[in-house]
């Protein structure tokens, strides 16, 4: 599985509108997105949106909650139970044990209880879907088959770095079929929770989280994500614009844009120097992450040697192949993180860091770009999704 995200940042909540409330302006396919350094100030390479929740069939109660990070590297909406003040009901098993998702990113996990919402995105609405709240009391702690891989928990503000995770990625699941099956194939990303004791269960695909966008009623076959250019040396903030569908619409036409088909785990292939490894284009990186080889051997920063701090910036280039052999080279810099990190900027192009086995196409590769991803197994002018187009 790879829905993955390496760097969360910030933001704010507030209570407002209904998500059944009608509106008189016309329909839009689209909402904003902020990238900006967050309340805390520290966030950069992410774009935040708002998130209105409903419980799920009513038009009263309802949030709408801010610092939503939009992540095209994983599907369904996160919530942090921190952040939200709307009383949603708990998803339950056949035998009416709480179901708690435990679900795994780069940087560490997220444990919460699984509940109905209904889910409004601008005017489009998701209507009663299942969605994580992250943390918070009405959970027990994590069992030990969530927390054996090692990573931290992201269950608070401080350690998720957002009120919550918009997931809209190639896939319709969060999980999809591994979740349905038993036994030792099974993940262990959902359990069945009776008090403090929480076992591993089975997960039909209807009840797993959704991305929002698929169950859209129209416009539901995909998002594009448009952010301009960004100066090399950074700038302190953007706004950029989240679109609903894929040709579906005048402004959302796949246009000269090239589709890449991606294998079922999301991936295409990147090359970078002499090496070949699996690729994906995530808007909830916060920076390029990729292993780099002999070629160029880029030293690591002394704070923090996850990132890279040339001496130099390097202009580089790795080649993007999709599953059907379409191929594209792109052209990107690398800079030195710790000078650039010491910027007052919260966009910074040229960010990047290690990830081994990996490359990873995180948020400085949407700077400048309008970046398509197709839903698995919905129609587009580019052709059946899953794949990324830019």
């Amino acid at each position: 599985m790879n829905r993955l995200i390496l760097g969360l940042l910030i933001v704010a909540q507030q209570v407002s509108p209904q998500c059944g409330s009608s509106s008189t302006a016309s329909v839009q396919n689209m909402v904003p997105l902020a990238i900006n350094a967050g309340p805390t100030g520290d966030a950069f390479n992410t774009a935040f949106a708002t998130v209105n929740i409903c419980p799920a069939g009513q038009t009263t109660g309802c949030q709408s909650v801010d610092g939503v990070m939009v992540d095209t590297g994983s599907t369904g909406l996160r919530i942090l139970s921190s952040a939200l003040n709307v009383s949603l009901t708990p998803q339950t098993t056949s035998t009416g044990a709480r179901v708690v998702e435990c679900f795994p990113f780069q940087d560490g996990f997220t444990w919460g209880a699984v509940a109905n919402a209904d889910v409004k995105l601008g005017t489009y609405q998701a209507s009663n879907i299942p969605i994580q709240v992250i943390g918070g009391s009405q959970v027990p702690a994590p069992p030990d088959a969530c927390t054996s891989g090692g990573m931290p928990s992201e269950d608070t503000l401080n350690d998720l770095g957002a009120n919550g995770v918009l997931g809209i990625g190639l896939f319709r699941q969060d999980c999809g079929f591994g979740c349905t099956v038993g036994g030792s194939s099974n993940p262990n990303i959902y359990f069945g929770c009776n008090g403090s004791n929480c076992q591993p269960i089975t997960q039909s695909l209807t009840v797993q989280l959704l991305n929002p966008v698929w169950t859209f009623s129209s416009d539901n076959n995909g998002t594009a994500i448009q952010i301009a250019t960004v100066p090399a040396n950074g700038q302190s903030q953007a706004t950029g614009l989240l679109l609903f569908g894929i040709g579906t619409q005048s402004n959302n036409s796949l246009g000269s844009a090239t589709v890449f088909t991606v294998d079922g785990s999301g991936n295409m292939t990147t090359k970078y120097g002499s090496t070949t490894v699996p690729g994906f284009i995530d808007s909830g990186s916060n920076g390029l992450y990729f292993l780099d080889s002999a070629t160029t051997q880029i030293q690591a920063c002394n704070s923090n040697k996850d990132f890279y701090c040339p001496s130099t910036t390097l202009n580089l280039s790795a080649t993007n192949t999709s599953t059907t052999g379409r191929v594209n080279t792109v052209n990107f810099s690398i800079g030195n993180a710790e000078t650039l990190l010491n910027q007052p900027f919260s966009l910074l192009p040229q960010v990047g860091g290690s990830f081994a086995g990996y490359f990873d196409w995180g948020m400085p590769f949407f700077f400048g770009r309008t970046v398509f991803t197709g839903i698995e197994g919905e129609t587009t002018p580019g052709g059946t999704g899953p794949y990324f187009a830019y």
